[in-house]
């Protein structure tokens, strides 16, 4: 009985994390001007909130907006694969080699789409804030599952 909720919750993870990329490919599959009209709305709303609490906001830019989701973007993508992966019977060094590739796979494929959509290219500095948020996903879900692990000795 056990094995099958193990099984199911792999599957659970796979089907999010495959999901979520698909999020993150559609994301570069929208033409620049739809993009830039996204991140505008977001950038209003920032600069809207930073006014009401009184703040000058005038270093925030909508390059600033857009950077920052890319890194947010991926910092979530990082901590999904981490989960997806630790539900999968592999040593740690095949399960961290892995995580390394697919956090620059799917940034690289991701910028790559971007070379065939209207008004957008690829840039690989974004593969690299990318690979960089994947990162901190990964590192952030470790530490959480070491915190976790650790509660866990505590109270026995």
């Amino acid at each position: 009985m056990e094995e099958k909720r193990w099984i199911k919750e792999r599957w659970i993870w796979t089907i999010i994390l495959i999901l979520y990329v698909g999020f993150i490919f559609h994301n570069s599959l929208t033409p620049a001007d739809e993009s830039s009209r996204q991140s505008g709305g977001v950038l209003r709303m920032i600069l809207g909130m930073v006014q009401w609490i009184g703040m000058g906001g005038s270093w925030i830019t909508e390059h600033l907006v857009r950077k920052t989701a890319h890194f947010a973007e991926y910092t979530v993508f990082g901590g999904l694969l981490g989960i997806t992966l630790r539900q999968y019977p592999a040593g740690d060094v095949m399960r961290r080699v892995f995580q390394c590739w697919m956090g620059v796979m799917i940034p690289l494929v991701d910028e790559t789409l971007q070379l065939f959509t209207e008004g957008r290219s690829g840039q690989i500095s974004d593969v690299w804030l990318d690979a960089a948020g994947a990162f901190t996903g990964f590192l952030a879900m470790g530490g959480i599952y070491w915190l976790l692990r650790r509660r866990g000795e505590r109270s026995r």
